[in-house]
């Protein structure tokens, strides 16, 4: 029989079982990527995608290695790969639009845990399937492969080794090529066809097996006939499909429902959008939430949080420097686009600015879109292992690292908070964003930012909060200096900025000594993922309340008709 003559060279097999490897890496990585900008890319997400593509690859083994033996017919194999190349093609076609159509179903079913669920629900719709079918590859590559049980231990390793040296490349290929240089659509797109090809290879070279041993019957023609016209269909109904992907799917704009973006793109750690009007800049990181830096284009206060942490500077007696002839230094981790570093030298002649931002890309993006100044020194490094190779100390040290809704545990413990104490000159101030929702600081109820400022609590003797009017976010101040309040308000009385004046005297004003309870986060122990899904569960409460209240009144019309 032909079909006999590929896959007596085992090469082909291996290479089989290295391709499948490579795409199910592949697959999971853009399926973070597909879902970060509109779930975040926190652990509690990761986990998710890693479980749910687990429980596909367990099902597709056993799967495979029953069907491998109940009917030892290579052909089913490949057409099994053959669709799982046509699905991950149509993700970039439909899968944003699968994932929002769910999130919205879920929002409206649910009342806790939105996005846990949603992104779950996400992740079997989207992912399940195609990764089922490429778990079959292993078990019935085993079958085809051993001879006989003289050589079965060797041949399984190297279907094994195959197997993880594709993964390896299908990890670091897209994390470091594909998804950086074409996006996360292209590289779903890159992969389904190195799966398509591997399967029109086998198609095209192998024959067909005809249910008669006598090959010169009628029946075994006729066989023979059905089964090349079938092969001919799958591969030419699956180059279409793969072309029409490839025309439909290679748009990379997550927020499809946005007009005149100015800039939509990926980098190695975000999804990336800049959007522009007449009064300002802005940078976001989600599509759904947040604002990551904003531009103020006449020089004006942001209305932000911003504002508010321009008190830093004045609690580390900036205009009393100033009239001593001194500069103050601050550092910036999480530098983003450089609103701070803006606000900072547009208000300010004595300061000397130095920022930390672990994506290069968005260093880009400001000196572009957001006037970041290119003497600006910008270091590419994450925050905190910044602040372990350096020896400098500052006066103000902003940490703004808390993404959207993301927040890294590694800047939210003990230790670090502890690092930026050691980096403090001895009357510094740590000013600290908080920008999760949360109505009040309450130790028998806590959220995330209860437990952050309880950790820093922890480190420093006087911590101070302000609550920013209209938004989410909440302004730490925190200092050794008991007299940093004080200061705030001395330096101010000397400010000459009317507006910038009456700010400092907003957040003097506002500003409430914390205290403290016992809810303290480590190392070994930063629950941030949990208490941050806690809060955004909050956040989209509040935000669709007004729809449900619609929907329950006027039903999907009503609702549809609100918009």
């Amino acid at each position: 029989m032909k079909e006999k003559s590929i896959l007596s060279n085992k090469l082909f097999l291996y290479m089989t079982e290295f391709f499948a490897g490579m795409s199910v890496m592949a697959v999971e990585l853009g399926a973070s990527r597909l879902l970060a900008p509109y779930f975040s890319s926190s652990q509690i997400v990761w986990t998710i995608i890693i479980g749910t593509i687990m429980i596909a690859m367990a099902l597709g083994n056993i799967y495979g290695g029953r069907a491998a033996d109940k009917d030892p017919n290579p052909g089913k194999l490949y057409t099994r790969i053959l669709i799982a190349a046509i699905w991950i093609a149509l993700i970039p076609v439909v899968g944003k639009y699968i994932i929002l159509g769910i999130s919205a179903i879920v929002i409206f079913a649910v009342n806790t845990n939105f996005l846990v669920i949603a992104a779950f629900a996400a992740c079997m719709v989207v992912f399940v399937f195609p990764l089922f079918l490429l778990g079959t590859v292993t078990p019935s590559l085993a079958k085809y492969t051993t001879d006989s049980l003289d050589d079965n231990g060797k041949i399984i390793g190297t279907l094994g080794a195959f197997n993880t040296v594709g993964s390896i490349i299908g990890t670091f290929l897209p994390t470091f090529v594909t998804i950086p240089a074409v996006g996360t659509a292209i590289t779903f797109l890159i992969f389904a066809g190195i799966l398509i090809a591997l399967s029109i290879l086998f198609f095209v070279t192998t024959g067909s097996e005809p249910k008669s041993e006598d090959n010169n019957s009628t029946s075994g023609r006729s066989g023979n006939f059905d089964t090349k016209s079938k092969n001919t269909r799958k591969i030419a109904i699956s180059l279409v499909i793969f072309i029409l992907c490839c025309i439909f799917g290679h748009n990379s704009s997550f927020a499809f429902w946005e007009k005149d973006l100015t800039f939509e793109g990926e980098s190695v750690y975000n999804y990336l959008q800049v959007k522009e009007n007449q009064s300002s800049v802005i940078l976001s990181t989600n599509v759904l939430f947040g604002v990551q830096s904003i531009l103020v284009k006449d020089g004006a206060l942001t209305g932000m949080y911003y504002d508010y942490a321009l008190a830093a500077p004045y609690m580390a007696g900036i205009k009393e420097k100033e009239k001593a002839g001194e500069s103050i230094d601050v550092l910036i981790l999480g530098m983003g686009s450089g609103t701070y570093a803006t606000q900072l030298s547009r208000y300010f002649d004595n300061v000397n600015i130095e920022g930390v931002e672990i994506d290069d890309k968005i260093t880009d993006l400001a000196h572009k879109y957001f006037e970041l100044p290119q003497t600006t020194k910008v270091t590419t490094y994450d925050g905190r292992a910044y602040l372990k190779a350096i020896d400098n100390r500052y006066d103000v040290i902003m940490v703004d690292a808390y993404q959207d809704i993301t927040i890294p545990f590694q800047m939210s413990s003990v230790e670090f908070f502890s690092m930026v104490k050691e980096h403090l000159k001895e009357d510094g101030v740590m000013v600290v964003n908080m920008n999760m929702y949360s109505e009040e600081l309450d130790s028998s109820n806590p959220t995330i930012n209860t437990y952050l400022a309880d950790t820093i609590s922890s480190v420093f003797e006087n911590v101070a909060i302000v609550d920013v009017v209209g938004s989410t976010n909440k302004e730490l101040f925190a200092s050794n200096n008991t007299h940093y309040l004080d200061n705030l308000t001395v330096n101010a009385a000397l400010e000459e900025n009317e507006t910038l004046k009456a700010m400092m005297d907003k957040v003097a004003a506002t500003a409430l000594f914390y205290d403290a309870g016992n809810n303290v986060m480590t190392d070994d122990k930063a629950p941030v993922e949990l208490l941050g899904m806690k809060q955004i569960d909050l956040i989209i409460k509040d935000e669709v309340s007004y729809y449900k209240k619609i929907y329950e009144s006027q039903g999907i019309s009503g609702l549809i008709n609100s918009f």
